[in-house]
């Protein structure tokens, strides 16, 4: 009762962030110490609208918060008075991306230039570019590549799947289902898809053996509509883009999955960046991928998430600390993508279950794939941080994406070897 108090007096006034140029705004790193401090962050996430980046269990890592100008000398008077300790990682957000979004717009330009393709790993890239990219394939690769509109997001944005196989021309195949991009401000998972689909596609004669026995499907932006915000209205916009009430927008669509939905770990504010949602489903796009995560009932043994960011390889359950009873498949799939790039690159990932790494939050992709989709492996691979966290610089991404396929090589032929 004392902290919930304390809390309250401490962090009234405090109110949702709101699109603009993040101009001022301040992203801190906190390291708590010990676990009365790490619940007390836990306690100031749910309680006010501060943007928490992550929220690791390690005493010993950081959690990163942005900040914006008028709550700042709260936010500061509130850590101290709790003595935790804190470092101001960026000073001026606005001026970070600004840099950024004029870099990513010459690199863009110079693709566009000098690529043969729509798209290139030197800049990050509009959903229009990357639907186009799929369109490309297909048309390239008529044996091998089909490409399908599986449904339209709520601003009525086309959910491209691009579905690889080695041309055999056999049918009812084990499937690797894997998406990216349920995060809008998370550029580099959509990224990490694209460099899945180069190598399947364009380098296919290196991977043969991962398209012998399976067809891979893959989504590479499911929320398109915030993915577009955040390239041309708010750079850290997480949510979907429907209304949810009368000055809110969006949903956090992943904790909009109809298991174990909203009982923990998800707001129901719909101001903030963790709303549940109206109603489970309530997402045209979480709808798309269920009905694509049922669809390949029976074949489907592979479920791969790609988001960003903490390096880590997450399997369920996000809803409970308890394990599943056959966590080992999910383990030894993800301990073999860990150990792939920590030999190719030195990158350390942590592997564990959602909620012992790092805290319950019901409602994902992941569960709902394990737990009523059948896929019997089912993962959310965190890629690494760039500059502040989402924001990785237009250089970064190659090595990012390079050591990313490196992983979910090697865990694909885990699952082969297994299923």
């Amino acid at each position: 009762m004392f902290l919930k108090t304390c809390l309250l007096l401490l962090l009234c006034g405090v109110v949702a962030l709101s699109a603009h140029d993040y101009e001022g705004y301040k992203i801190y790193d906190i390291k708590a110490g010990n676990s009365f401090k790490k619940e007390l962050l836990l306690h100031i996430a749910k309680n006010t609208e501060y943007d928490f980046f992550n929220m690791p269990r390690a005493l010993d890592a950081a959690t990163r918060v942005m900040v914006q100008p008028k709550d700042q000398a709260g936010f500061e008077l509130l850590l101290n008075g709790f003595a935790l300790e804190y470092t101001v990682v960026e000073e001026n957000l606005g001026s970070t991306l600004q840099k950024a979004q004029l870099e990513n717009q010459s690199q863009r330009l110079v693709a566009q230039r000098n690529a043969v393709r729509s798209i290139s790993f030197t800049a990050f890239h509009r959903h229009a570019e990357i639907n186009a990219y799929l369109d490309e394939l297909a048309k390239a690769y008529p044996s091998r590549v089909t490409v399908q509109v599986a449904g339209k997001s709520y601003e009525d944005r086309d959910l491209k799947t691009i579905t690889i196989s080695n041309g055999d021309g056999k049918s009812g195949k084990n499937v690797i289902f894997l998406d990216a991009g349920i995060h809008a401000r998370e550029w580099i998972a959509p990224a990490g898809a694209l460099y899945v689909i180069y190598q399947l596609v364009e380098n296919f004669a290196s991977n043969a053996d991962l398209l012998k026995d399976y067809d891979w499907v893959i989504l590479p932006v499911v929320n398109p509509d915030g993915y577009e915000h955040t390239h041309t209205s708010s750079r850290m916009w997480r949510k979907t883009r429907k209304p949810a009430g009368s000055s809110c927008y969006g949903t956090d669509a992943n904790r909009n999955f109809d298991f174990h939905w909203g009982e923990v770990g998800a707001s129901t504010y719909s101001c903030a960046d963790t709303f549940r949602g109206t109603t489970a489903f309530s997402e045209p796009e979480t709808q798309i991928v269920r009905d694509l995560m049922l669809s390949f009932s029976g074949r489907g043994k592979f479920y791969l998430t790609l988001h960003s960011y903490g390096n880590y390889l997450l399997y369920p359950w996000g809803w409970t600390s308890d394990l599943p009873s056959d966590w080992r498949a999910h383990d030894e799939v993800a301990q073999a993508g860990a150990a792939a790039i920590k030999e190719s690159t030195g990158t350390k990932y942590t592997v564990g279950s959602s909620t012992n790494v790092l805290y319950a939050a019901a409602g994902g992709s992941d569960d709902y794939a394990f737990g009523v989709g059948k896929f019997p492996v089912s993962i959310t691979m965190e890629l690494p941080a760039g500059g502040s966290g989402f924001d990785p610089t237009t250089a970064q991404i190659l090595p990012y994406v390079s050591e990313t396929w490196t992983g979910i090589r090697a865990m694909a032929q885990k699952v082969i070897e297994k299923y």
